[in-house]
């Protein structure tokens, strides 16, 4: 792994929240840093093999002075998306903006905001059993792949399956997909939050049929703990309709929690 830096890059423009901010141009600082693997690149000797900096100063100077932000963090955040949006060979990008002329009545050298985005690839689980089942499903990889930050590499077969959990009493029709993402696992959830609603979902009762369900199954290795929010999922080794279709787009992947590829976990009897 290495990296390509950028450090003080100095472009007058607009941002802020105050009116005169967003017409009076003043100094911001930026700093880039961008993970890659420039082996080849290095190897041959050539720029197209590696993530070009002076691509990467145009790309944070056209963000920079082709909108007018209230936020420095919104400025970071857009860099960094812009970055990775236009280096696949990019693992990760941090950001980091400087306003040395924010106004404000105190002594100070600069104020500034940083943001970090990797690609990940995570593992999610659709499930309808209401309507037009295939619709739904067919409507929420469609969403996914709009979704700025989220890239669908592959989808599962579509499986039916009996209801799980002891509440719904509808046949479900379920299929999992692999994403690539630089959305953090609780940005991910929002947006999948979004879809689920845009599908007709409602959520009166725990388990119950519904048009669109999503759950995170794998984000990438991480184990996250939080309230509303477990990865891996917490039940998943629990269900067949989550275990067969990862098993043909994800044989290979270890579970961070199991240690175990999940080609080789058990599928669990249909309930």
């Amino acid at each position: 792994m290495g990296k390509v830096i950028v450090k003080k890059l100095k472009i007058d423009t607009c941002h802020g929240v105050n009116d005169f901010e967003k017409r009076k141009p003043q100094r911001f600082e930026f700093f880039a840093e961008v993970g890659c693997d420039f082996y080849e690149a290095a190897k041959n000797d050539d720029v197209a093999q590696t993530i070009n900096y002076s691509t990467v100063c145009k790309i944070i100077t056209a963000v920079a002075t082709q909108n007018v932000f209230n936020l420095i963090e919104t400025l970071a955040g857009r860099c960094a998306q812009a970055i990775l949006e236009n280096f696949p060979k990019a693992d990760y990008v941090k950001m980091r903006v400087e306003k040395p002329q924010a106004p404000l009545k105190v002594r100070f050298k600069t104020v500034a905001a940083e943001v970090e985005l990797k690609r990940t690839t995570a593992y999610l689980s659709l499930g309808s059993s209401m309507g037009d089942k295939k619709a739904y499903l067919d409507f929420a990889v469609k969403e996914l792949a709009a979704t700025r930050g989220i890239t669908v590499k592959k989808v599962s077969s579509y499986i039916e399956s009996a209801p799980y959990g002891g509440v719904a009493h509808n046949t479900f029709l379920n299929a999992c997909v692999e994403v690539e993402t630089y959305l953090p696992p609780r940005a991910l959830l929002s947006e999948i939050h979004r879809i689920e609603a845009a599908g007709e979902r409602s959520r009166n009762l725990r388990w119950d049929d519904r048009t669109l369900d999503i759950d995170i199954i794998f984000y990438g290795r991480e184990v996250v703990c939080e309230d509303g929010l477990t990865i891996p999922h917490a039940d998943y080794m629990n269900r067949s309709f989550v275990i067969e279709p990862l098993r043909e787009i994800a044989p290979d992947f270890i579970c961070p929690l199991a240690g175990t590829m999940i080609k080789n976990l058990a599928v669990p009897a249909s309930k």
